[in-house]
C-alpha cells in the first residue's frame, strides 16, 4: 500500500497546476469541464487512500509523507472545485445571455404587434424561457449578473394577450427567478408590468397556471423587495413594493369565494399586513381581513386573527383600528346569532376558535376589556338569548377558555343520572383491584421548579381570565339560565356544571378575598331561600344540590386527582371496605389451603385433572391455581407432591418447551392465565428449598429453555428451521411467557443462582448481539428484575451499550422507567443513566438527559447525581437544562463554579440567552393557550427551561456572585429608563428579557433582597399598569406572580393591592391577581388613524360617449344601481356609435384606473375588461402609459370620505345614478 501511494504521490507532484492550465488551453468549454472533473476524481481518490493509510501502523517518516500528500490533495481538490465553479458560472452566464438574445429576436420576428405569434414561435419562446429558468435556478451568481430590465424587455412580448397561457406563465417565472434584491425589484417595477399582472389576476380559472405564477411573482416581490427599516419599530417592518392597483386586484381575488387562489391571497395579505399596514389599510385590505375572522375561510381565520392581535399589541399600528367596531366583527357571528336558525350553529362553532385565540392573548383580552368590558359582556349576554344551539356553543367556549377538562363522568351528570352510581359494578372486584397500590416515591415538600413554572404561566392567566368573566356577569348569566325552568334540562345542568367548575377554579387560583366573594353565589342562595316563590326555591336547591354532589364525587371520579401524588384513599370509603374484605377472604383461603388434611388435598389434586389427562383444556384452572398459591406454599405439601406424586411431573412437563404444549398455545384472551400459572408455580418453588432443588436437579425446564435459546445462537451451530423462540412464535403463542417466568426467577437470590447454573445469562449475552431479534432482547430487558445485584444488571448494562442504536434507546427508556418507579434513590441506576450521556448517538444522549431531569426533581436524587460529578460539557445545548438544575444545590453550584461554567454562562446570559429565553417562554405560552396541546400531555421539548439567574439565586454563593457581577443593578436601571418604551422593538424585547430575569431572581428567598435593595417592585407595577403595550403588561403580570412565590414577596405585593393565592397551609402558590382589576386590564383609548389616499385627479374626457361609458363603469361599484349600469353598458356595447370608446387606449386606461382606485368584485372587474376590444400588449401598455402622463393633473387630492366617518356615521345612500366619475371635476 505504501509503495502504491508513493507512486501516486510522484505522479501527483509531476502533474502541476501549470500543466493543468496548459492541458486545458485550446479545448472547448465542455472538454475543459470534463478534464477538470477527471482530475477532481483522481485527487479525491488520492485523499481517500491517504486517509486509509493513516489508519495503518506506519513509521514516523512514512506518516509524515502520507500527511503531506493528504494536505496537498485537499488543497488541490479545493482549487479544482473553485475552477469548476468559475467555469460553470461563465458557461451559465453565456448561455443565459444567449437565451435573452433568442427571446429578443423572437419578439422581433413574430411580435404580437403584427398579430398572434405562430405556434412554432410560441413553442420556441416557451422552451427558451424554460432553459433560462433552469439556469437562473441553478446559479445565483448569474442572477446578479443579469440586467433585470433587459430580462423584462425580452419576456414582455410573452405577457401579451395574443400569447398562450403557457408563455405568460413562463414569463412570470423568468421574472420571479431573476429577482435578487430590493434594487432588482425596483428596476422591475419601472418596466410597466403592473397592467399585465392585474389582467392575469382577473382571468378565469381556465388560466389557473398563469394566475398561479402571477401570484408567486407578487409574493416574490414582497419577500425580496420589501425595504426594511434601518431602525426597527414596533409593528412596522418596512415598505412593501406593491402598487395600489395590484393590491386591489389581489384583494378582489381574496374576496371571491369561488376562486381557488383565495387562500394563498389571504395569506399574502396577512403577511403584508404585518410588514406594511398602511398599504393594506389604504387599499381596503384591513377591512376585508377583519371580515375573514368572522366569515372565514375557517382554516385561515386563526392565522388572520393572530396577525390582527399582533397589530393591536402596538400603539402605532392599533391606531388603524376603530374601537368598538373592528375586532368586534369576530364576535358578530355569535352576538348576532339570534333567529339565524340551526345552520348558523356551525358558523358559531367555527368562530369559537377565533374567540378562543383572542381571549387567550394579552392584546385581545385587554382590547375587549375596553369601554367597561363591552366586548366580553356582549359575549356573556348571549347566554341570555333563548337559543339552545347558541347557548350550548357559548358554554363550550367558556369551558375551553378556562381549560376545564371534560372527563367521561360529565356525561353521566349531564344526562341527569346520579354520580354516586357511576362506575359501580355488580360484579365482585378482582384480585388485582383489591390489592393495595404500591407505595409512591416520596416527593419533595416543595413543588418542583418546572412544575411550578407551568403552573404559574398557565393557571395565573386562567385566574385573571376567570375574574374578568365574573366581572362581566358570567355567574349572573348562568344563574339566569338556571331560573328559566324547574324541570332541568341538559343545558341547565351544563350551566350548573360550569358554575361548579368556576367555584373550584376560584378556590384553587384566586386570592382568598376574591374567591370568598365568588363562593357565596348570592343569587343562587337567595333563590334557594325564597319561600315566597316555589319555582325559585326549587331551582336554587337543585343547583346547590348538584354543586355539592359534584364536589363530593370529584375525588372519586377524577383520574387526575386520584393519580396525583397527594391522593390517599379514604379509610371510611365504600371501596376501602371492599378491599379489606377481599384481602381477608384471600388470607383465609391461603390459611385453609395450608392447613388442609391429606384426604382433602389428594381429592383436590385429582379434581384438577392433571394426573388424569394431558389435555390442558380439561384441567380445572381455578382449583389448580388455588393449589399452587395455597396448599403448595406449605413446604411439606410441596415435598409430598414432588416425591410421592406424578402431579408435579405432569404439570412441569406441560411447561417444557420441547413438549410443544404450553409453547404452542395461541396468545389470546383467556389463554394468558397459563402464563400467570407458570409464574405462580415458580414463586412457589422459590419459597421452599425443596422447590429450588427440584428445579436445579430433577426437572429439565431450565435446561430446555437454554437449548431453545441456543437454537438462535449462530455460534453454537445448532440452528433450527423452526426454533422455539422464533419471531413468529413469540408474537403469536405463549412462548413469550417463558420470558416472564425467567423474570419471576430473577426476583429471588436462589432464582438468580439457578439461572447462572443453567447458563441462562450466557444465552442472554449472546442474544443481545442479534440484530434481527429486537423483540426478544426487549422482552428480556422488560421482564428481568433488577432489585438484586448480579447478572440482571449486567444484562441491562450490556443492552445499554449495545452496538445497535434502537436497542440502546429501548434500554435507556426502560432504565428511565425503573428510576421513575423506584421508591428511593438507587446509585446503580443513576450511574448507568449517567453512562448514557456519553453515548455516540445524540438521540440516546437527549433521552438520558430527559430522564435525568425528571429524576432530579427529587432533591435526594439531585444530590446523589451531583456527588457523582458527571462531565456534561460535550452535550452542549442538550445538557444545558440539567446543568441549571445542578446550580440549585450548594454542592452542585460549587462544582460548576470551580469548573468555570458559572462565569462563562453568566456572560452568555447577560448578552444573549436572556433574549432567547423570552422566545422560549412566549412560544411555550402560544402552544399551551393555542389549543393544540394539553398541559397534561406536554412533551419534554415544550417545557420552558429554568432561568439561569433564578437557579443562581437559590444558593448563598450564587447570590454573592450575582452581587459582585453587578448585573442586577444594570437590569434595574434599564427597567426604570425604558419601562414604558413602545416604539423600538429591540428595546421592547430586551425589556421583556430583563423582566423575566428580575422575576426569576425575585422568586427565591435569597433573590428577593436584590429587588428590595433596588426598589424595583414599584417600577414593575407601574409598567404593568401604564405600559401602552399589552404583551409587556402581561410579562409584568407573570413576573409579579413569580415574585409572589415567597411569603415575603406576597406580603410586599399585598401592600400594592395585588393579592397572592395561598395553599391551605398558608404557603404562597406563585399566583397573583390584581385586586383593582381596571388599573391593570384597561388600555387608553385612541383616535383612529385614517391613511392618506393619494388619488391623482384625471382630466375629464372630452368625448361625451366616453363619459357615459365611464359613468356606467363607475356605477358598477354601487350594488344598488349595479344592475342598471350593467344593462346600460350592454346597450352601449351593441351600438356602433360607442365602438370607438371600447377600442380606445385612453378609455381602457380610465377604466383600469377606476377599478384600481375603488373596490370592485372580481367578476365585475372581469366584466369591465371584457367590454374592451383591445388586447393587452406592449403597444397598448405604452399607449396607456402615455395616457397616464397626459391625463394626470399636477395636483393630488385626499379622499374626503375617511374610514372613521364611514364607521361612526351611517352612510347616506342615494338612489340617483352617479353622474360623475371619481376624480373628475
Amino acid at each position: 500500500m505504501v509503495t502504491t501511494n508513493t507512486a501516486s504521490s510522484s505522479e501527483n507532484e509531476s502533474f502541476s497546476f501549470a500543466d493543468l492550465e496548459a492541458h486545458l488551453d485550446g479545448k472547448d468549454p465542455a472538454q475543459q469541464l470534463e478534464a477538470l472533473n477527471d482530475r477532481l476524481v483522481l485527487e479525491i481518490r488520492i485523499k481517500e487512500g491517504a486517509e486509509n493509510l493513516l489508519n495503518v501502523k506506519l513509521s514516523a517518516a512514512q506518516r509524515h509523507k502520507v500527511e503531506t500528500e493528504l494536505d496537498m490533495a485537499k488543497s488541490k481538490i479545493e482549487a479544482i472545485t473553485r475552477r469548476i465553479e468559475q467555469h460553470d458560472f461563465h458557461t451559465a452566464l453565456q448561455y443565459a445571455q444567449s437565451c435573452i438574445k433568442t427571446l429578443i429576436s423572437l419578439a422581433r420576428s413574430g411580435g404580437s404587434s403584427q398579430g398572434s405569434p405562430s405556434a412554432d414561435v410560441d413553442r420556441e419562446r416557451i422552451d427558451t424561457m424554460k432553459r433560462l429558468i433552469a439556469i437562473l435556478q441553478r446559479s445565483l451568481r448569474v442572477r446578479y449578473e443579469m440586467d433585470i430590465a433587459e430580462v423584462v424587455r425580452a419576456v414582455a412580448p410573452a405577457l401579451a394577450d395574443a400569447g398562450s397561457r403557457q408563455s405568460r406563465s413562463a414569463a412570470y417565472r423568468v421574472m420571479r427567478h431573476a429577482l435578487v434584491d430590493a434594487d432588482s425589484v425596483q428596476r422591475l417595477r419601472e418596466q410597466s408590468i403592473d397592467w399585465y399582472i392585474i389582467k392575469s389576476l382577473i382571468r378565469d380559472n381556465k388560466n389557473a397556471a398563469e394566475k398561479e405564477q402571477a401570484i408567486k411573482l407578487i409574493r416574490a416581490l414582497v419577500e425580496v423587495g420589501t425595504v426594511r427599516s434601518d431602525r426597527p419599530t414596533a409593528g412596522s417592518a418596512g415598505v412593501v413594493p406593491l402598487s395600489e392597483p395590484i393590491m386591489r386586484a389581489l384583494i378582489a381575488v381574496a374576496e371571491h369565494l369561488e376562486d381557488p387562489f383565495r387562500p394563498i391571497c389571504i395569506q399574502t395579505l396577512t403577511e403584508i399586513l404585518l410588514i406594511d399596514i398602511d398599504l393594506v389599510a389604504r387599499t381596503g385590505g384591513l377591512r376585508f381581513l377583519l371580515h375573514v375572522t368572522a366569515e372565514g375561510p375557517t382554516e385561515l381565520a386563526p392565522t388572520v386573527t393572530a396577525a390582527l392581535l399582533h397589530i393591536v399589541d402596538v400603539p402605532r399600528t392599533r391606531a388603524y383600528l376603530c374601537i368598538g367596531s373592528d375586532l368586534e366583527i369576530a364576535l358578530s357571528t355569535v352576538t348576532d346569532s339570534y333567529g339565524k336558525g340551526a345552520d348558523h350553529a356551525d358558523k358559531i362553532r367555527a368562530c369559537s376558535k377565533v374567540i378562543h385565540i383572542m381571549l387567550r392573548t394579552w392584546s385581545g383580552l385587554m382590547y375587549f376589556c375596553m369601554e367597561d368590558m363591552r366586548g366580553i359582556r356582549s359575549l356573556v349576554d348571549v347566554l341570555r338569548l333563548p337559543s339552545l344551539e347558541t347557548r350550548e356553543t357559548i358554554l363550550d367556549i367558556f369551558f375551553d377558555l378556562l381549560r376545564i377538562p371534560t372527563p367521561d363522568w360529565y356525561k353521566t351528570f349531564l344526562d341527569g343520572r346520579r354520580l354516586t352510581m357511576y362506575r359501580k359494578s355488580r360484579v365482585a372486584p378482582t384480585k388485582s383491584e383489591t390489592e393495595p397500590e404500591p407505595e409512591r416515591a416520596p416527593t419533595s415538600t416543595s413543588v418542583t421548579e418546572r412544575a411550578n413554572l407551568i403552573y404559574k404561566l398557565t393557571d395565573q392567566y386562567i385566574g385573571l381570565l376567570l375574574v374578568i368573566l365574573v366581572h362581566a356577569g358570567l355567574i349572573d348569566a348562568l344563574t339566569s339560565m338556571l331560573s328559566e325552568s324547574t324541570s332541568g334540562s341538559m343545558l341547565t345542568r351544563k350551566a350548573t356544571l360550569l358554575v361548579a367548575e368556576i367555584l373550584q377554579l376560584a378556590n384553587k387560583l384566586l386570592p382568598l378575598s376574591i374567591a370568598a366573594r365568588l363562593q357565596a353565589i348570592p343569587r343562587i342562595f337567595d333563590m334557594a331561600a325564597d319561600f315566597k316563590n316555589g319555582e325559585h326555591r326549587i331551582v336554587g336547591t337543585l343547583a346547590l344540590s348538584a354543586i355539592d354532589s359534584l364536589n363530593r364525587n370529584r375525588a372519586r371520579l377524577d383520574p387526575h386527582v386520584k393519580n396525583s401524588s397527594t391522593f390517599r384513599p379514604r379509610a371510611n370509603s365504600v371501596e376501602d371496605s371492599v378491599r379489606r374484605g377481599q384481602r381477608q377472604v384471600e388470607q383465609v383461603k391461603l390459611k385453609m389451603g395450608m392447613q388442609m388434611d391429606d384426604k382433602s388435598f389428594q381429592a383436590l389434586l385429582i379434581e384438577t385433572q392433571v394426573m388424569i389427562t394431558k389435555d390442558y383444556t380439561k384441567w380445572d384452572y381455578d382449583t389448580l391455581q388455588g393449589i399452587v398459591e395455597g396448599s403448595l406454599m406449605n413446604p411439606k405439601r410441596l415435598e409430598e407432591v414432588i416425591k410421592l406424586s406424578r402431579f408435579m411431573r405432569r404439570l412441569m412437563s406441560f411447561f417444557h418447551p420441547f413438549s410443544h404444549r404450553f409453547a404452542d398455545i395461541p396468545r389470546e384472551g383467556n389463554n394468558m392465565r397459563w402464563v400467570r400459572l407458570g409464574c405462580s408455580l415458580l414463586v412457589t418453588f422459590m419459597a421452599s428449598p425443596d422447590g429450588v432443588r427440584y428445579l436445579a436437579t430433577e426437572d429439565v425446564f431450565l435446561t430446555q429453555i437454554v437449548k431453545s435459546f441456543a437454537q438462535l445462537d449462530p455460534f453454537n451451530g445448532t440452528l433450527d428451521s423452526d426454533p422455539i423462540f422464533s419471531e413468529r412464535r413469540v408474537a403469536t403463542t405463549l412462548t413469550y411467557g417463558y420470558l416472564e417466568m425467567l423474570g419471576t426467577l430473577s426476583r429471588y437470590k436462589d432464582g438468580i443462582e439457578l439461572l447462572e447454573k443453567a447458563k441462562i445469562f450466557t444465552a442472554f449475552y449472546h442474544l443481545s448481539e442479534l440484530r434481527s431479534r429486537e423483540d426478544l432482547i426487549k422482552g428480556i430487558i422488560e421482564n428481568l428484575d433488577y432489585s438484586i445485584d448480579g447478572h440482571p444488571r449486567i444484562v441491562l448494562s450490556k443492552a445499554l451499550t449495545s452496538s445497535y442504536k434502537h436497542i440502546r434507546i429501548y434500554a435507556t427508556r426502560h432504565l428511565g422507567a425503573l428510576i421513575r418507579e423506584s421508591t428511593q434513590a438507587n446509585a446503580w441506576t443513576l450511574r448507568l443513566l449517567l453512562t448514557q450521556l456519553y453515548d455516540p448517538s445524540p438521540d440516546v444522549c437527549s433521552l438520558a438527559v430527559r430522564f435525568l431531569e425528571e429524576a432530579c426533581e427529587s432533591k435526594d436524587i439531585l444530590q446523589l447525581v451531583v456527588e457523582m460529578q458527571p462531565t456534561m460539557d460535550h452535550l452542549g445545548e442538550i445538557g444545558h437544562t440539567l446543568l441549571l438544575k445542578f446550580m440549585s444545590t450548594p454542592i452542585g453550584f460549587r462544582y460548576l463554579y470551580n469548573s468555570g461554567y458559572i462565569d462563562r454562562e453568566m456572560d452568555m446570559w447577560f448578552h444573549e440567552r436572556n433574549l432567547s429565553y423570552v422566545v422560549q417562554v412566549e412560544t411555550f405560552l402560544s402552544k399551551v393557550f393555542g389549543g393544540d396541546h394539553d398541559s397534561d400531555s406536554l412533551t419534554f421539548e415544550e417545557n420552558v427551561p429554568p432561568h439561569f439567574y433564578g437557579e443562581m439565586a437559590k444558593t448563598d454563593l450564587g447570590c454573592q456572585i450575582l452581587h459582585e457581577k453587578g448585573h442586577f443593578a444594570e437590569y434595574a436601571q434599564f427597567i426604570r429608563q425604558h419601562g414604558l418604551e413602545s416604539e423600538d422593538i429591540d428595546l421592547i424585547i430586551k425589556l421583556k428579557s430583563i423582566l423575566w430575569a428580575v422575576g426569576n431572581v425575585g422568586s427565591t428567598e435569597g433573590g428577593l433582597p436584590f429587588l428590595e435593595e433596588e426598589d424595583i417592585i414599584p417600577a414593575v407595577l407601574d409598567i404593568a399598569e401604564q405600559s401602552p403595550i399589552p404583551s409587556i403588561r402581561g410579562t409584568c403580570f407573570f413576573i409579579l406572580g413569580l415574585i409572589s412565590s415567597t411569603p415575603q414577596g406576597a406580603e410586599i405585593l399585598d401592600d400594592y393591592e395585588w393579592g397572592a393565592t395561598v395553599s391551605p397551609l398558608g404557603m404562597p402558590t406563585g399566583l397573583c391577581i390584581p385586586l383593582d382589576l381596571d388599573r391593570f386590564i384597561s388600555i387608553l383609548p385612541w383616535t383612529q388613524h385614517v391613511p392618506e389616499r393619494r388619488t391623482t385627479v384625471l382630466k375629464p374626457p372630452a368625448d361625451q360617449k366616453e363619459h357615459e361609458v365611464l359613468t356606467a363603469i363607475q356605477n358598477l361599484a354601487n350594488s344598488v344601481i349595479a344592475n342598471n349600469a350593467a344593462r346600460s353598458l350592454a346597450r352601449m356595447k351593441s351600438r356602433p356609435e360607442y365602438q370607438h370608446v371600447f377600442s380606445s387606449p385612453s378609455a381602457l386606461y380610465r377604466a383600469l384606473y377606476t377599478i384600481s382606485t375603488q373596490r370592485y368584485r372580481l367578476p365585475v372587474r372581469r366584466h369591465i375588461l371584457d367590454l374592451f376590444e383591445l388586447e393587452l400588449d406592449a403597444g397598448v401598455v405604452d399607449a396607456m402609459n402615455e395616457c397616464a402622463r397626459s391625463l394626470a393633473n399636477d395636483t393630488a387630492q385626499q379622499s374626503p370620505l375617511s374610514d372613521a366617518k364611514r364607521i361612526t356615521c351611517p352612510p347616506t345612500v342615494s338612489l340617483r345614478p352617479v353622474s360623475k366619475i371619481a376624480g373628475f371635476p
